[in-house]
C-alpha cells in the first residue's frame, strides 16, 4: 500500500452555527460571506489546518481529501458571478494547498457527478455528450491551474442532501454501468496526459441500475469493462452497505482486477461521532488481515471528520475532545500502515496520550467493542443478510445518525426478524453493565467520564427500548421510557451539548396495515442475486408506487425520512 487519505475537510466547520450539520462536505455556502468577515474566517481555516496537517502527518497519511472540483474550476457554460465566486475560492485554495504540500500531503479533490447550477442545467439538459466535455473541461482546468492536485475521487453513486444550499447543487446524473464506463474512458486520456490519479468511489445509495454497484458483480464488471491504466483507482468502503459493524469485506476487493483503496470511518457517524468511544480496532484488523490476499491494494481512505447529519460537531485534531475519533485514526494507520496488532497500537496511542496506564485501555476498549456490538445493534438481527430493491439491509435499525426511533411500526418489524426476545434483552442489561465497569476504569486511568457517562445514559434509553419491542408489559415498558425520556432531556439540555433525539410513538398500526408484516416479508429477500419478483414488482412497481403516493399525499412520509440527506426516495428510483 502507497496512498494513505484522510479527509481534512474539519476546519472548514469551524464557525458554523447550526443545530444539525450537514457533514457530507463543506459547507460552501458558509464561506460565501462578505469581504470584512471573509479574510478572519479564512485565515482561522488555514490556522486549522496547518495544525490538522502537521497532526496527520507525523502519524503517516501521506494524501488528503477536500472537497471539492465544481467550486474551483471556472467555465464558459457557468453563470458570470458564480466564476467570479470560484475565482475567490481558487485564491483562498492556493494557500491551503501550500499548507498541506508544506507538510508533504499530497492533494486529491472530490467530484460529484454531477454538479449543477440552474445555468449550467439548463445547457446541459440530459446530454451525457455535454456532460462529460464539462467534466473534462473540469478536470484539465484543475490539473492545468494546481500542479499540487495529486488526483479527483469521483462520487457517482450519492449527490448533495435536501438541505444543500448555494451556487452548486450535485445531482445524480449516470444511470447505467454502461453510462459509468463511458465517462471513465472519456475523463481517463486528461488523467494520463497530466500523469495525475482518477479514484472512482463505488458508494451508492440504491437509486437507478447502477445502484447496485457496490455489491453486485455484473455491475462493477460492467462499469470497470476495458480500464486498464496505471492512473485509475477504485474506491471501496469495507462492506456492502455504509459504514456500520457486522458487514463482511467487500467481494470486490478480491474479485476486481484493478487498483483499490479501502474506505475506513474512524469518527463514527452511526456511532455517536466521537460523543463516546466507538472503538473499531478489532473489526479493522480482521479486516486488513483478509486483504493481505487481495491483489493491487493501493492503500487506504479514512473518515475523520466526514459524514451524517448530526447535531455532533467534535472536530478531529482541533478539538480536545474529538480524542476518540483521533484514537481510531491512530489504530486504523498503524494496522494498514505498520501492520500493528491492536494491542500495540493502543499501547502506543496511551503512551502518546499520556494514560495511566495501558492495559486497563485495552481492557476498557474491548468493553466497549461489546457493548456497540451488543446494544447499540441487536446481534440477531445485525447478523442477518437482507435486500431491498438495490441496496443492502442496515445492519442498524433502530438508532440512525442522532435519532433514536422507539414506535410500533419499527416493534412489528423487529418482531418479525428475531426468534429469541429473551436473549436480546439480556443481551441489553448485560452491555449496562459492561458500561458500569468502563466508567469505572475511566475514573481509575484519567479517560474522559464525562463522555462515558453520556454513553451509559443514551444506550439506557436504547436497552429500555427493548424492553417495549419484546416484552409483554407493554405499559410498563411504555411509562419507564417517557420518565427517562424526561430524565434524559433535562440531563442533556441542547445548550450543554449535543444530544439523541427520542422519536416515541406507541400507537399501533392502523387495522388497514395489518397485510404490513407480509409485504415486507415479501419485498425483502436474503440473498444478493434479484428474484423475478424483483424485477417485476419491488424494482418497478414498487418505485412508480411510492412516487405515487406521495404525489397524493408527501406527508405520509415522516419528515425524517423526505428530509434527511437525500430522502428516502432516492432508494426508489
Amino acid at each position: 500500500m502507497e496512498l494513505f487519505l484522510i479527509d481534512g475537510i474539519g476546519p472548514f466547520f469551524r464557525s458554523l452555527e447550526k443545530q444539525k450539520i450537514n457533514w457530507s462536505k463543506i459547507p460552501f455556502e458558509h464561506l460565501q460571506i462578505d469581504t470584512d468577515q471573509r479574510r478572519a474566517v479564512f485565515d482561522r481555516i488555514a490556522a486549522d489546518l496547518d495544525i490538522f496537517a502537521s497532526k496527520v502527518s507525523q502519524l503517516g497519511y501521506n494524501a488528503v481529501t477536500l472537497d471539492d472540483v465544481a467550486h474551483l474550476s471556472p467555465d464558459p457554460w457557468l453563470e458570470p458571478h458564480i466564476n467570479r465566486t470560484i475565482e475567490d475560492f481558487r485564491e483562498e485554495y492556493r494557500r491551503f494547498f501550500t499548507i498541506l504540500r508544506s507538510h508533504g500531503l499530497k492533494i486529491y479533490l472530490t467530484m460529484d457527478v454531477l454538479s449543477f447550477t440552474p445555468g449550467l442545467k439548463t445547457v446541459i439538459g440530459g446530454s451525457k455528450k455535454k456532460a462529460a466535455e464539462f467534466l473534462i473541461r473540469q478536470a484539465d482546468s484543475i490539473f492545468s491551474s494546481f500542479a499540487e492536485v495529486s488526483g479527483i475521487i469521483l462520487r457517482i453513486g450519492e449527490c448533495d442532501g435536501n438541505d444543500v444550499k448555494g451556487d452548486f447543487k450535485s445531482e445524480l446524473f449516470l444511470k447505467t454501468a454502461a453510462d459509468v464506463n463511458r465517462l471513465i474512458h472519456r475523463l481517463l486520456p486528461v488523467f494520463e496526459r497530466y500523469d495525475r490519479t482518477m479514484i472512482l468511489r463505488t458508494w451508492t445509495i440504491g437509486a437507478y441500475r447502477v445502484g447496485d454497484l457496490i455489491w453486485h458483480r455484473r455491475t462493477i464488471s460492467r462499469v470497470l469493462k476495458s480500464i486498464d491504466s496505471d492512473h485509475f483507482i477504485l474506491s471501496m468502503k469495507y462492506g456492502e452497505s455504509d459504514f456500520f459493524r457486522y458487514l463482511p469485506l467487500n467481494k470486490h476487493f478480491f474479485t476486481a482486477k484493478v487498483k483499490k483503496i479501502i474506505e475506513l470511518q474512524a469518527r463514527r457517524e452511526y456511532e455517536g461521532c466521537g460523543e463516546y468511544p466507538s472503538f473499531i480496532g478489532w473489526d479493522y484488523r480482521d479486516y486488513a488481515d483478509q486483504l493481505q490476499q487481495a491483489e493491487q491494494m493501493a492503500g487506504i481512505s479514512v473518515w475523520c471528520q466526514t459524514g451524517g447529519w448530526v447535531p455532533f460537531r467534535r472536530l478531529s485534531y482541533l478539538d480536545e475532545e474529538a480524542i476518540w475519533n483521533e484514537l481510531n485514526s491512530f489504530v486504523t494507520i498503524k494496522i494498514f500502515k505498520e501492520n500493528h496488532t491492536v494491542g500495540q497500537a493502543v499501547r502506543e496511542f496511551t503512551q502518546q496520550a499520556g494514560w495511566d496506564d495501558c492495559e486497563a485501555a485495552l481492557e476498557f476498549l474491548r468493553l466497549n467493542d461489546e457493548v456497540i456490538k451488543s446494544l447499540l445493534y441487536i446481534k440477531e438481527i445485525a447478523r442477518q443478510k437482507l435486500f431491498f430493491r438495490r441496496i443492502r439491509i442496515p445492519p442498524l435499525l433502530t438508532v440512525y445518525w442522532n435519532n433514536i426511533f422507539i414506535n410500533h411500526s419499527i416493534k412489528v418489524i423487529l418482531l418479525n426478524l428475531i426468534e429469541d426476545p429473551d436473549q436480546i434483552v439480556a443481551e441489553g442489561r448485560e452491555a449496562l453493565t459492561k458500561l458500569k465497569t468502563m466508567k469505572k476504569i475511566a475514573r481509575d486511568t484519567g479517560l474522559p467520564v464525562a463522555d462515558i457517562e453520556f454513553m451509559e445514559d443514551t444506550f439506557k434509553i436504547i436497552a429500555l427500548a427493548r424492553n417495549y419491542y419484546f416484552l409483554p408489559d407493554q405499559e410498563m415498558a411504555q411509562n419507564k421510557l417517557k420518565k427517562a425520556k424526561r430524565r434524559y432531556k433535562k440531563n442533556y439540555p441542547k445548550s450543554s451539548r449535543p444530544r439523541y433525539r427520542i422519536k416515541t410513538s406507541y400507537q399501533a398500526i392502523p387495522k388497514g396495515m395489518t397485510q404490513f408484516t407480509s409485504l415486507m416479508r415479501f419485498a425483502l429477500r436474503t440473498k444478493r442475486g434479484y428474484r423475478l419478483v424483483d424485477y417485476l414488482i419491488t424494482i418497478h412497481l414498487l418505485g412508480t408506487f411510492y412516487r405515487l403516493l406521495v404525489w397524493i399525499n408527501p406527508k405520509v412520509i415522516p419528515k425524517f425520512a423526505r428530509k434527511q440527506a437525500m430522502g428516502i426516495g432516492a432508494i426508489f428510483r
